[in-house]
């Protein structure tokens, strides 16, 4: 039986030997296996050990915790990393050891040891999903980031139960965001459709690599990846076709491809060849297929389009992406937020500026004073205060850095700022929709749910005997208003 995964089915708690997303702040996550450890791993006492810039986080308090949960750094023993220790090496240390009490409701934890709570550093433990994958993974290719594949999935309407066939695997971020997009539950059997997604990759160590992810996250029974080159091979799956009904390419060349995306096999060129009866198509016969094609450049959109008008595709479109993060704040401006960050220090009105420049004008006076030879009397603009027998300047002017009277939430207006870096894959998102072949039988079954040209009295009727009957029951109505007009006697004169 498929296990189940974590990015479908996750459950309440983390487990041992599942995949967890580290939230270390806003921008970084951080993807780790947990591992369930019976004593000292890489010289950690304490087993399994994640170290982070906000300190070492050991397996064994990570396993078994709410998802979302907020997990304390642990002190840990980093002295001896690289040789394996035994348990009588740790007993001797300082490192507390749990004791047989602790160790006997614990199978598989003997050996090892008890993990002390540190005074500062966590994390937070997140449910694997797409999104914050996308975040967290190792990057083999350039990734399809959130706002491109969401508006993907959109378009070529991926929902639970769609097959979709992906040309391009590369780092898998696409891969797992359509998983979880068509799942319905996990296929019984081979006759059983459910969603699926058919993953194709050229390059034999990103394939390799895929295979391994897919594996480990559960997603084996939604995801079938396959090694090939898709220009020259197809996309059918065993000789049998995956009866697709959403196509995504991420190619450097995806017209190469698009002959064997077709109803009826199609040389390069656009040319039908109705001579191979064994050829089979990778679509479903039965639905319009949306595909949407990935790609950097505005020439290759241009190649793509040409190929996809030469094929039969129809509703064309081009789309580009431009994803920005949005701050909302409130506008603090003036010169007294000038040791804060984020504030712009200038004048907020003319006031304002009149008072700092006499608060200025002032401390120039007052340097220059001190810089007057003896004979030299003190300008007979500044006021003296000789109270304490210590000349001194009077304060006429407001000190700058006095508190302000009204807090600081109160000042300013809200604004809302956009991030300078734009996380995305720049590229230009083609979109196009094969529908049907429409044949006799189709035709017969669409006259039969909807009766085109048989219906009475509306425009458009095709059926002459009707029209025929309708006009003579007309007619004869008309003749009968007429002889009742004509029978009704005259009033009597008066």
């Amino acid at each position: 039986m498929t296990r189940p995964s974590p990015f479908l089915e996750p459950g309440l708690r983390t487990s041992a030997n599942s995949l967890a997303i580290v939230g270390l702040s806003r921008d970084n996550y951080q993807p780790i296996t947990l591992e369930q450890s019976s004593g000292a791993v890489d010289g950690y006492a304490e087993g399994a050990t994640l170290n982070t810039r906000f300190g070492s986080f050991p397996h064994s308090t990570l396993i078994n915790v709410p998802w979302g949960s907020q997990v304390r750094a642990s002190l840990v023993d980093t002295g001896s990393r690289g040789r394996k220790r035994r348990r009588e090496d740790v007993e001797s240390e300082s490192t507390p050891m749990p004791s047989q009490d602790e160790t006997d409701d614990k199978p598989g934890q003997q050996g090892l040891a008890k993990a002390v709570t540190a005074s500062s550093g966590f994390i937070y433990l997140l449910r694997p999903s797409p999104e914050l994958w996308t975040s967290g993974l190792p990057h083999r290719t350039q990734v399809v980031y959130t706002p491109d594949y969401s508006y993907v999935l959109q378009r070529i309407r991926a929902r639970p139960g769609t097959r979709i066939i992906e040309a391009g695997a590369g780092s898998g971020s696409f891969t797992h965001a359509s998983a979880r997009a068509v799942y319905n539950g996990y296929p019984r059997g081979d006759t059983d459709k459910k969603g699926k997604v058919f993953s194709f990759e050229y390059h034999q160590p990103r394939f390799e690599k895929m295979q391994e992810e897919i594996k480990n996250h559960g997603l084996d029974g939604i995801v079938h990846i396959t090694h090939r080159d898709v220009y020259q091979e197809g996309f059918l799956i065993d000789g049998k076709s995956p009866q697709a009904t959403a196509i995504f390419l991420d190619l450097p060349a995806p017209w190469e491809a698009l002959h064997h995306l077709s109803r009826r096999k199609i040389h390069k060129g656009g040319k039908p060849d109705d001579s191979d009866d064994a050829w089979e198509s990778p679509l479903d016969p039965k639905q319009s297929v949306h595909i949407c094609t990935f790609s950097p450049c505005i020439e290759q959109v241009t190649r793509t389009a040409l190929e996809l008008r030469t094929l039969g595709w129809t509703d064309i479109d081009m789309v580009e992406i431009a994803h920005k993060r949005i701050s909302v704040l409130r506008e603090r401006v003036g010169i007294n937020y000038t040791s804060e960050r984020g504030i712009n220090a200038t004048p907020a009105d003319v006031t304002e500026a009149v008072k700092k420049l006499k608060s200025d004008l002032k401390r120039t006076h007052e340097f220059h004073k001190g810089h007057k030879p003896d004979n030299v009397s003190e300008s007979s603009d500044t006021k003296m205060d000789t109270d304490d027998g210590v000349s001194k300047p009077e304060k006429t002017g407001a000190d700058d850095s006095e508190a302000p009277s009204e807090p600081p939430f109160m000042q300013g207006r809200i604004i809302h700022r956009t991030e300078n870096d734009i996380k995305t894959h720049t590229s230009y998102l083609m979109f196009a929709v094969l529908p049907p072949e429409w044949d006799d039988e189709a035709e017969a079954a669409a006259l039969a749910k909807w009766p085109c040209g048989q219906e009475k009295k509306t425009i458009g009727n095709l059926d002459k005997q009707a029209r025929k009957q309708e006009k003579r029951e007309m007619l004869a109505s008309k003749k009968s208003k007429k002889q009742k007009v004509d029978d009704t006697p005259a009033p009597a004169s008066t």
